[in-house]
């Protein structure tokens, strides 16, 4: 069973229980209807990146669906919390990408979401042998990674929030979700 499209969300929830505010990130995210069991972070060869709506259709309530998630919550007042998935595909459609998924207290969304595709698109540079200084700044890594013509795309989905200020529970997702269609 190998995935052959892959699609990306992100939700928020606040609630006063911890497990209502995921549910409620989960609906937000559109993911709550299947049982998700969470895989590490290998993007399949020949895996198409779709949009949700295109990937949902072939998905039914109840079945259990493979994902990638970030999640973050808190029920601090205002603290900031993110959670971010990157993704790193490869020219080469034969060989597999990364997701990589990140979870931040007191980050920016716009930092977290370029840490998780800067992580993702490192995992693959590594795999591909392409050489870089780990020291630089991500711009100029993100350059020398495609430069090297082995590195199609790169890319993340990030939410971010602060914390409910009444003391509620927050709770922020992102996910990469495969779709495996009957058959398969």
């Amino acid at each position: 069973m190998i995935p052959k499209r892959v699609f990306f969300v992100k939700g928020l929830g606040v609630h006063k229980d911890k497990l209502a505010s995921f549910e409620l990130a989960l609906r937000d995210a559109g993911i709550e209807k299947f049982n998700l069991v969470n895989v590490s972070s290998i993007l399949p060869p020949r895996c198409e990146v779709v949009k949700p709506d295109a990937g949902l259709k072939h998905m039914k309530p109840g079945q259990i669906v493979y994902c990638v998630m970030a999640k973050t919550e808190t029920n601090e007042p205002n603290r900031l919390v993110s959670a971010a998935i990157g993704c790193a595909v490869p020219n080469n459609k034969d060989i597999h990408g990364y997701l990589s998924e990140h979870h931040a207290f007191g980050e920016k969304g716009s930092v977290s979401g370029e840490y998780a595709e800067d992580l993702a698109a490192t995992m693959l540079a590594t795999t591909l042998g392409i050489p870089f200084d780990p020291n630089k700044a991500w711009d100029e890594r993100k350059r020398i990674y495609k430069a090297s013509g082995h590195i199609f795309r790169t890319t993340h989905i990030c939410q971010s929030a602060e914390g409910n200020k009444g003391g509620l529970w927050t709770t922020v997702i992102a996910a990469a979700v495969f779709v495996v269609e009957d058959g398969q």
